[in-house]
Order: C-alpha cells, then structure tokens, then sequence
C-alpha cells in the first residue's frame, strides 16, 4: 500500500516534574528535510532523534518539536541567594556610612535587595539520565509511528482516488472506438468534396486512394491507445507494488501525458478531442496527488 507524505503525530509522557511533549508533522517534498527544535536538555540526542525520523519516514518536509512542561511545586520555585543578600546589605551600609549617605527611613530594603544582579537567578545544571532518556526516546518512537499510521490512512484514501481516475481515463480510452472508422470516412469525405465541388476538377482515384491511405495512417492512433492502456495497467500494478513508489508512479503519469497529448493531435474529429480533453482533465488530477506520495 502506497503512504502519503502528509502526517501529523504527537506523544507525551509524564514524569515526576514536569511533562515531555513531543510532536511531529511532514509535507511533500522530494527528499528528507527536516527541521526539530529540541529542549536544551535533550539536544545531545538530535543526531540519534534525527537518524529514527529518516529511518521511519523516508521522505517529506518534516517538522519536529520537544518540549518540556515544568510541573508548579514548592521544589521548583527560583531560590533566592541569601548570602548574597546579606552581602548586598553589608555593602549598602559601608557605603552609606562612608560616603555619608544617609539611608531613608522609609526605604524598601527587601525590594530593594531582590533586585540586585543574580539574587534570583537559577544557576543548577541539569544532566540527562540514561532512565529519563530511556522514556523520552519512547515518546519520539510514539510521535513518529501515530505520523506514520497517518500516511498509511492518507495513503489509502490517495489509492482509492487513482483508481478511480485511472478507471474513468480507462473508460474514456474504450469510448474512443466508435469515432475512428467515422472520422475516416469523413475525412475522405471532406477531401473528395474539396477536389469535386470547390476546385472542380479531374483527379485520378487511384491516386487519390493511395494518398488518402497515407494519410490516414499518419492519423491513425491504435499504437497511442496500445501504449497508454498500458501505462494505465502500470500505474495501477504500480500502486500494488508498496510504498516508496511515488516519483515511478510520476514519471508513468508524465508517459500517460505524452499518449494522450499525441491522440488529441490526431483526433482531428471534435468529439473524440472533447474525450482527449477529459482524458487530460482525470491525468491532471492524479499529477496534482502523486505529489503527495511517497
């Protein structure tokens, strides 16, 4: 079964102070492309993160994001540096007393002190354990198959709507026939016509015959048909063979175009263009979506 390209996953998991979020989505593009924005603590792992996303998903415009919610407690609060405080104070007081500034009484020393450079300011390094690790890369490997669960849905919604075209070019092809052996006798028609009544004057049938079948040879279109009623049989053997068959089944797509694109310049009768036109209208459509495959 064919995959899209287009997915979106996402996955969490808790942990005793704070909560791990991880999210994935991808886009149609030729090749791997991948963009992840990791929290600091887990950017020593983005080559390993990278190396299973690539592995997973092949192909796409990926977008990857992990992020972590910090759980509110009385743990996690910012601790204020009380010896630095009580520096600041002391430095206060000297300078006041030696430079003779009086200090207000109606000063806010508390506010004051909180104010001063780094007295709230969280310096504790974290460092990633194997365990924590261990839960997160669990939660990367959720994300990534939910993504890939998403293009195999995709994926069969896509298949069903080739089918469906390919059918109705398929159909298309079949009504065709009764047009052919009628364009021929009018196009004798038109030419006996054109040499008797407008020019007025005497041919050698004969001739005449040999040139028409030329002619009609240089417009005849069963070897097109032949070829793209097979690209049509490919395509759709195509389709059965897997995934990682999108840029096959575009360059079948491109060869049915050129079929198709050959029978509208030798239709040479209007109805049988109006089919070429809706042949061209379906093929259209299943360029548009074989974009999207992977």
């Amino acid at each position: 079964m064919i995959q899209s390209m287009t997915g979106y996953g996402k996955a969490t998991v808790e942990l005793p102070d704070k909560k791990i979020n991880v999210e994935i989505k991808s886009l149609n593009s030729k090749a791997m492309d991948l963009s992840a924005r990791i929290a600091p603590l887990y950017r020593e792992k983005e080559m390993e993160i990278r190396n299973e996303i690539s592995r997973k998903l092949e192909r796409g415009k990926v977008d990857f994001s992990l992020w972590i919610e910090k759980k509110e407690s009385a743990e996690n609060a910012t601790p204020i540096n009380q010896t630095l405080v009580e520096g600041y104070y002391k430095q206060i007081c000297a300078i006041s007393e030696n430079l003779g500034i009086p200090v207000p009484d109606a000063m806010d020393w508390f506010a004051t002190l909180l104010r001063m450079p780094d007295v709230m300011t969280k310096n504790d390094v974290q460092e990633l354990s194997e365990e924590e690790w261990t839960v997160v890369y669990s939660a990367v490997e959720q994300a990534v198959n939910a993504l890939v669960d998403f293009r195999r849905q995709e994926g069969a919604a896509l298949e069903k709507k080739f089918r469906e075209k390919i059918a109705n070019i398929f159909h298309l092809l079949e009504a065709i026939a009764p047009y052919e052996k009628e364009r021929v006798a009018k196009v004798k028609e038109r030419i006996t016509d054109a040499l008797e009544k407008t020019l007025s004057v005497d041919y050698d049938k004969n001739r005449l015959e040999q040139e028409l079948i030329y002619y009609i040879e240089k417009l005849d279109v069963n070897e097109e048909k032949q070829r793209l009623g097979n690209h049509l049989k490919y395509f759709i053997n195509t389709l059965e063979t897997g995934t990682g068959q999108g840029k096959k089944l575009g360059f079948i797509a491109q060869e049915m175009g050129r079929e198709i694109n050959t029978l509208g310049s030798k239709s040479n009768h209007a109805e049988m263009q109006k089919i070429v036109v809706q042949m061209k209208d379906e093929l259209e459509q299943i360029k548009e979506q074989v974009l999207n495959v992977m």
